[in-house]
């Protein structure tokens, strides 16, 4: 499809837009259109505005990332970024091939019985562990957000599907100001600038290797609490399998249930955010 093209399908669609697929985001709430030649895609739209050189560079960091995820042998469905031309500004619009609903991740762990857990469990694990291996000699400030509501999986393995915002290349303080500048939350733009430090908090998960295999391990026992100390011990299994630092990091943290980290439990209570897969 030509770029103009494109950009006349995505403004159908968002004249036409049905229910979000999903009201969990902080950053938009993504739809499938109804018909039309994105009928197979899942659009999510982002806060537009005039700023366009910080527009232009979010979309090269997107590109970028995402080819660092897929070399770094992360399975992302086809994915693409575009600046949508709106009166006086530009609106960031991600198109990704929709997938099926029941590769969604989340679902497979609540029905799963006790073995099948611990097998997606590990699946989604080791897929964490070997994006931080494949990226430990890169350059940039890289980071991931593999929440068990970003991730998929088939016949093929985990899929991961969150490439907004693009974590490659940002400092701390400009990711902190991208959370600020694309919450859909007018409390959060609001409050933000009051509490920059709490704002900024929300990435450091994503940054860290550690970080996201405990943010993985503690979303599954809230998710099977009654599961929790299966769950806990195939995790401190797994960590004795991790590279030094992060072997040691995981194991101190599952002294107990890790937990959602305050600033998060905050901004979902703010945004009425639900627990279900972001796409």
């Amino acid at each position: 499809m030509e770029s103009g093209e494109l950009q006349d399908a995505v403004r159908a669609a968002l004249a036409d837009r049905g229910e979000p697929v999903s009201k969990l985001g902080y950053f938009c709430a993504p739809f499938r259109p109804e018909s039309g030649p994105l009928a197979d895609q899942v659009v999510k739209t982002y806060r537009g505005g005039r700023d366009r050189e910080l527009l232009e560079r979010l979309g090269e960091r997107h590109d970028a990332y995402l080819a660092c995820l897929l070399e770094a042998g992360v399975r992302v469905p086809e994915t693409q970024f575009l600046l949508l031309e709106e009166a006086g500004g530009w609106r960031p619009v991600i198109l990704q091939d929709a997938l099926p609903p029941e590769t969604m991740l989340r679902p497979q762990i609540e029905a799963a019985g006790p073995d099948h857990l611990v097998q997606l469990l590990e699946e989604a694990a080791r897929s964490i562990a070997d994006f931080w291996q494949a990226v430990a000699d890169r350059p940039e400030r890289i980071g991931y957000h593999p929440s068990i509501r970003n991730f998929a999986r088939d016949e093929g393995g985990m899929i991961f599907f969150d490439t907004f915002p693009p974590l490659i290349s940002y400092s701390r303080a400009e990711m902190g100001q991208l959370l600020l500048r694309f919450s859909e939350s007018s409390l959060i733009r609001g409050l933000g600038p009051l509490l920059p430090g709490r704002i900024r908090a929300i990435q450091d998960e994503w940054y860290s290797p550690a970080g996201t295999v405990v943010g993985l391990i503690g979303s599954a026992v809230r998710l099977r609490p009654d599961d929790r100390e299966a769950i806990l011990t195939w995790a401190r299994g797994f960590a004795e399998t991790l590279p030094g630092d992060m072997r040691a990091e995981v194991l101190a943290e599952l002294d107990a249930p890790p937990r959602l980290p305050a600033i998060w439990t905050a901004t979902r209570r703010i945004l009425g955010l639900e627990g279900k897969p972001n796409v």
